[in-house]
């Protein structure tokens, strides 16, 4: 009898408040919400936020600071940027007509050594090229970055127009001026494509 009086109880008050002092019932509330048919879910730790993980080492803390320095990040960039202007080089000097071409003997064929020759010559151009303005680039990013304290898009802005500026002004001020706009603007558009 204590048992229906429960059930009816609980199906009048579905919340869960004792009707004579407002109190909630625990027990009732988890009645209703569960059931007596469902079974609890597994805690399963991994879908709950992840294992915790276990304290790094003082090497490893290092080895972390060391690759978020703005020297690695430069370095990185630099190889990275010769990789890519070396292989860029080759590819135009590979479809360029003109490579090995010999203005004295125009009739004259060139060899595949001179081809090779000239086309190593352009890759290595490149490749300097692109490294230092991948370094440079990627330095000063890393540098307004640190002085800012935040991770946007202005800093992409910032350290282009500072490359930009920088080549450009070997040729004189105009030129030092429109590389820093031009570099700035291609910042901006490749940060609002990748991100």
């Amino acid at each position: 009898m204590a048992a229906s009086s429960r059930a009816s109880e609980s199906s009048a008050n579905p919340a869960g408040l004792n009707p004579n002092g407002g109190q909630l019932q625990y027990s009732l509330l988890l009645q209703h919400l569960i059931g007596d048919r469902k079974q609890a879910k597994e805690l399963n730790l991994a879908v709950m936020g992840g294992l915790p993980s276990p304290h790094k080492s003082e090497e490893q803390k290092m080895i972390e600071r060391g690759m978020e320095s703005c020297a690695f990040k430069a370095l990185l960039a630099c190889v990275g940027g010769f990789v890519l202007g070396g292989a860029f080089g080759v590819f135009t000097a590979g479809i360029d007509s003109n490579v090995g071409f010999d203005p004295k003997d125009p009739m004259r064929t060139p060899t595949a050594r001179e081809v090779l020759k000239d086309m190593g010559q352009r890759g290595m151009s490149y490749a300097k090229n692109f490294a230092i303005v991948g370094a440079m680039f990627s330095c000063t990013e890393c540098i307004i970055e640190s002085h800012r304290g935040k991770s946007d898009w202005k800093n992409a802005v910032y350290s282009g127009c500072v490359t930009g500026g920088a080549i450009g002004f070997r040729a004189g001020l105009k030129a030092g001026v429109l590389g820093c706009g031009g570099f700035a603007a291609f910042s901006a558009a490749i940060e609002y494509y990748l991100r």
